[in-house]
């Protein structure tokens, strides 16, 4: 198994195409100044130890330099030992509401945003357990399967938007029905399903589907996010403009929290409501009921040992500066005479 310890740096990387831009304008200008001054052939035998061949392969060769110093800082390493370890845990299914009326700010910067760092927080704190991640709206969808990989949660957990989804609305059921689904069908595992959601469901029978998980199981969990004041849906524009999402009569949407329906859902699912609040999403508070729970042991394999090989990058780099050094920016007088193709 191949990985970057600190994959952030590779961002440099970036750099690298607006620097060949740079050498390209710089070498366009050049040659267009040469060329105001006289006749290239007659600049060139005035000039016969110029060589712009080499000036260009000392900046690709520091490009090339500057390539593997960022591969290095990105600590490259390679997984030597697959082992089968042993972990006690519980599962945890996380089923994220992406319908739109999550783009409500009532709470900052949005209830989405706001979601999605917790969530974030949530995964930083486990240690032994399984997680999965499921994403809903009119329908629901398995975004990460349960695993103890937290690294590719949150990295599929920052790509999570409301266009994720194909059909529009809000099927609390059906998030439910799929997260019974995702489960290990393994029967003394200890399980838990939480829902994020403004409970706005407009599709199926939630607390029905929440009462047939119990009975299998699993603890339903609830987090109420939003207000019940409520709070119109943004909608931007191609040019960033902001206006509100309206009804077929014209009038502004106002999507409000539903908590009865909420507490409903947890009550039948013998989990418990917590209303999320801008000081605080509820994650925490649902994450000490899962830690109350009978852990079980549960098998992982894992790379266990991960060997560094930062230093065959950073070695490339200085044998590329080395030669950088080495190459002269003008020709070689003595080179220059010898004529291997001329009788």
């Amino acid at each position: 198994m191949f990985r970057f310890g600190n994959i952030e740096y590779l961002y440099f990387l970036f750099t690298i195409p607006v620097l060949l831009l740079l050498l390209l304008y710089v070498y366009y200008s050049r040659r267009k100044a040469l060329e105001r001054y006289g006749n290239r052939e007659v600049l060139a035998e005035l000039m016969p130890e110029a060589s712009a061949g080499k000036s260009v392969l000392k900046y690709l060769l520091l490009l090339g330099a500057l390539i593997f110093f960022v591969l290095g800082i990105a600590r490259p390493q390679f997984g030597s030992k697959l082992r089968e370890v042993k972990r006690e845990g519980v599962e945890i299914i996380i089923a994220l509401d992406v319908s739109n009326s999550m783009l409500a700010e009532d709470i900052a910067p949005n209830r989405m945003e706001r979601a999605k760092q917790s969530i974030s927080k949530l995964v930083d704190r486990l240690v032994n357990d399984r997680i999965g991640l499921i994403v809903f709206a009119g329908d629901a969808y398995v975004q990460v399967p349960i695993t103890t990989d937290y690294v590719s949660v949150k990295l599929f957990l920052e790509s999570i938007s409301t266009e994720i989804v194909p059909k529009q609305g809000t099927a609390i059921g059906s998030a439910i029905e799929m997260g019974m689904k995702s489960f290990t069908p393994a029967e003394n595992s200890s399980k838990a399903l939480i829902l994020i959601t403004d409970g706005e469901n407009h599709e199926d029978d939630a607390v029905e589907s929440a009462r047939l998980a119990a009975e299998k199981g699993i603890t339903v969990h609830t987090i109420g996010i939003g207000s019940p004041e409520g709070s119109p849906i943004p909608v931007y524009g191609m040019a960033g403009q902001k206006s509100y999402r309206r009804d077929k009569q014209g009038e502004t949407v106002i999507s409000k929290l539903n908590a009865k329906m909420l507490q409903e859902i947890a009550a039948a699912g013998n989990g418990v409501y917590i209303r999320s609040t801008d000081s605080r999403v509820g994650l925490n508070a649902i994450f000490d009921e899962i830690n109350k729970m009978e852990k079980q042991e549960m098998d992982a394999k894992i790379y266990s040992d991960f060997d560094e090989r930062f230093q065959y990058m950073f070695g490339a780099g200085l044998i590329l500066l080395l030669i950088e050094f080495l190459v002269l920016e003008r020709k070689n007088r003595w080179l220059n005479h010898i004529k291997l193709f001329e009788r």
